[in-house]
């Protein structure tokens, strides 16, 4: 970044689980008659909407301060045209920070954890006190930027899916997905409850558990990335999840990595319910039944995180 009159300062928000209730129930009394009729505290719920709100306030005058401004909602997101001068904050947590990153093309993104206490944050190194003098640094080339390899998912019928953590690709309930998978010049059907692809980012999380359980059914009990790997790593891990051998399917291949020169290639076998979808937003998918073949990549596009 550079000092620029054409900067602008973009500050990403998501709605509170409150205000997501509010919509739910019409107003906060029904919501909170729902919440305590279930035994569940509402202060909770009001605490993290009020301390949200109080660090969103600060975040905001903060960047007006300091030139032209936008306040961007969430599920603004797919259809906003940024700029490459553009600052971009986020006021977390890291599924938002994950979801912003997508949608960029180069531009760094400043993550600012809004209760350390409540957000571990892996995705959230900075807090609201922070804000000004990161803001200032980044534009002055002062601060360090992180490198995030994405995932990507490419479908035979033209739709393109990324992730920042992970892809899954599987069946919608649960049923078992049955496919054919190419990888390595190796093709194998399968019947499984579907298949994780990892980034460096995401091999901490989910992937962690579905690669034990891989090495299970291979008889293994170490994994050079059985503590994860690293986030800028130009490189992809995917498991299969609870494979199932019978007389037309297979589990030789339940886990394997992808490159920049490999891919992982599915076909599905699904009448239907199969689905693609990444960093865990099971509402935004893509269908994977009979007739389409996915391909896994090392994605060509990165994030960029400001620590």
């Amino acid at each position: 970044m550079s000092i620029d009159n054409e900067n602008r300062f973009i500050l990403v928000y998501r709605k509170t689980r409150l205000q997501e209730l509010i919509e739910r129930f019409n107003t906060w009394p029904q919501a909170k008659f729902y919440l305590e009729h279930n035994g569940v505290d509402a202060h909770d719920y009001l605490t993290e909407h009020d301390n949200y709100k109080v660090c969103l306030a600060k975040a905001e005058g903060n960047l007006r301060a300091q030139g032209r401004f936008q306040l961007l909602e969430r599920s603004l997101l797919p259809s906003y045209s940024f700029n490459n001068n553009d600052v971009v904050v986020v006021v977390g947590q890291d599924g938002l920070v994950a979801n912003t990153l997508k949608y960029l093309d180069g531009q760094p993104v400043i993550a600012i954890n809004p209760e350390p206490k409540r957000w571990d944050g892996k995705l959230l190194p900075f807090e609201i006190e922070q804000l000004h003098d990161v803001v200032v640094d980044s534009m002055n080339n002062k601060r360090e930027q992180k490198s995030i390899t994405f995932a990507e998912a490419a479908t035979n019928d033209g739709q393109v899916l990324l992730a920042v953590n992970d892809i899954f690709i599987g069946p919608k309930s649960h049923t078992s997905a049955r496919y054919k998978l190419d990888w390595h010049g190796s093709t194998e059907v399968q019947s499984s409850s579907g298949i994780i692809v990892s980034t460096g980012f995401g091999s901490t999380g989910w992937f962690q558990s579905v690669l034990a359980g891989a090495m299970g059914v291979m008889g293994s009990t170490q994994h050079p990335d059985g503590n994860g790997f690293g986030w800028s790593e130009k490189r992809l891990q995917f498991a299969v999840r609870e494979p199932f051998p019978s007389n037309v399917t297979g589990t030789d291949i339940v886990y394997g990595e992808i490159t920049n020169g490999s891919q992982l290639i599915l076909e599905s076998h699904m009448p239907e319910n199969g689905v693609i979808f990444s960093d865990g937003i099971e509402d935004d998918f893509i269908h994977f039944n009979s007739g389409v073949k996915v391909t896994i990549s090392v994605s060509e596009k990165s994030g960029l995180l400001v620590v």
